[in-house]
């Protein structure tokens, strides 16, 4: 089965193409463009890259989030479409365990932080698990001061990933044991998508589109000021 993973719910848009043997081509670009104008051309660059046509496509895997409003939006409807188009399943996977999935080989708790704007990151803790790794604390939003208390707490070593554990490393570099994992581990890539939607498969775990949902943990600012008004 080949898999096509959309990631789109940061900064960064990513798209790669992969099945059981591995990840074929990949692409991933944070430049100043709007996800929507990326996203598309991305996906047939990459279809002619890999000499796949897009309806060899087995299956779609979709970053669900939490992350940023538009893109996320952007990335569940394009993964949607395609899927509806093609009558294949899907598989969704959220941008915090996609963050903890490349530090699997350390055996310190690893912590996503996504820079969730108006100064509060969307994050969760992992843990080691088999060739894995296993959540231990499920998604939440707050205030980085309010995470630095509990990695306190924790009172066990580290590893941070994600853009909002670089935002704030001034407040998570102040708790002891805690290190910030270094540039690779800044976003969500679309390979570990793809890598994870094959494990879905072989478990029988995809699904259909009309599954897919997004995971927002907190209204849209737009919608925040509606409800106040």
């Amino acid at each position: 089965m080949i898999v096509l993973g959309l990631e789109s719910a940061t900064a960064q848009v990513g798209v790669a193409i992969g099945g059981p043997g591995g990840v074929i081509v990949s692409f991933h670009s944070t430049r100043e463009r709007r996800h929507a104008e990326a996203l598309a051309p991305a996906i047939d660059f990459l279809c002619r890259q890999a000499g796949v046509d897009l309806d060899a496509i087995g299956a779609v895997a979709v970053d669900v989030g939490p992350g940023l409003f538009t893109g996320l939006r952007v990335g569940l409807a394009t993964g949607k479409a395609i899927a509806h188009a093609l009558s294949v399943p899907m598989a969704g996977v959220s941008s915090l365990d996609l963050l903890a999935f490349p530090a699997r080989i350390t055996e310190r708790v690893v912590v996503s932080a996504i820079d969730a704007r108006r100064g509060e990151v969307y994050h969760a803790g992992y843990r080691k698990e088999g060739g894995g790794i296993r959540r231990i604390a499920e998604p939440r939003v707050g205030h980085p001061d309010e995470l630095a208390g509990q990695l306190r707490a924790l009172g066990e070593g580290c590893l941070m990933v994600g853009d909002g554990a670089h935002r704030y490393a001034h407040v998570f570099g102040e708790v002891d044991g805690v290190e910030i994992a270094y540039e690779g581990f800044r976003y969500p890539s679309a390979e570990s998508l793809v890598e994870l939607a094959v494990a879905k498969a072989r478990r029988g775990e995809l699904v259909p589109e009309r599954e897919i949902m997004p995971l927002y943990l907190r209204e849209s600012y737009v919608h925040e000021k509606k409800r106040e008004a």
